[in-house]
Order: structure tokens, then C-alpha cells, then sequence
């Protein structure tokens, strides 16, 4: 069974992706910061980690650089979940360090898609 954590500032979207992974049957930790996320995530052993980009305190890609720079969870799943969708701005993501990209809205269909390239 698959274990997530979602970070988002919008409780919508927070609430939209928590209710299509369990509706799949896995197990969903929610966060509307960044704040105190690495050692939840060092502590966690989550399958994947939805991450917004555009947030209030730290923007996606700055947690997203700090991930990676702690030898903790520098090899953690990383989903970019953004409303930024251009070819452009999914390439950046991907650069940055990210395993994925899917845009916003997320439907159950590119959610799935992810999660078979995870082997689910």
C-alpha cells in the first residue's frame, strides 16, 4: 500500500488529490506548508511527495532544492503539482529535480499515470 504526503497551500486542491488517492486505497498525509515537511519526510517513508509550486512562504522549487541537498531525503519521490502547465514550465520542474510533473486540475486519469510510472 502506498503511503502520500501532498503539500499545497490551497485546501481544495489538498482535499481534491487526498480524496482521489484514497479512493485508490492508499494512505494520504496532508501539509499546507513547507514548514517542518523534511523531517516528517525523513521520518514518513512516503511512496511520493505532491509538491506545489506557488506557495506563500517557500515556493516549490526552493523546498524542492533543500530536499535534495539533505542526504535524508535527497532520493525522495518528488511530483510537482502545479497550475503552471506550459511544456516549458514542466521542463523547468523536471530540471530542478523533481521525478515528475502533473498539472492542475489533477483528474483521476493523469493520477494514475503517475502512479504506474511509480509501478502501482
Amino acid at each position: 500500500m502506498g503511503h502520500f504526503l501532498i503539500i499545497d497551500d490551497s485546501a481544495t486542491e489538498r482535499q481534491l488529490l487526498s480524496k482521489l488517492l484514497q479512493e485508490m486505497g492508499y494512505q494520504v498525509d496532508t501539509a499546507e506548508t513547507t514548514e517542518g515537511a523534511i523531517p516528517k519526510i525523513a521520518k514518513g517513508n512516503y511512496t511520493a511527495v505532491f509538491l506545489d509550486i506557488v506557495m506563500p512562504d517557500e515556493d516549490g522549487y526552493k523546498f524542492l532544492r533543500n530536499l535534495r541537498a539533505n542526504a535524508e531525503t535527497a532520493k525522495q519521490y518528488v511530483i510537482l503539482c502545479s497550475t503552471k502547465k506550459t511544456k516549458l514550465e514542466i521542463e523547468y520542474g523536471l530540471k530542478r529535480g523533481a521525478d515528475d510533473y502533473l498539472p492542475k486540475p489533477v483528474s483521476k486519469e493523469s493520477l494514475q499515470g503517475a502512479l504506474q510510472k511509480l509501478g502501482m
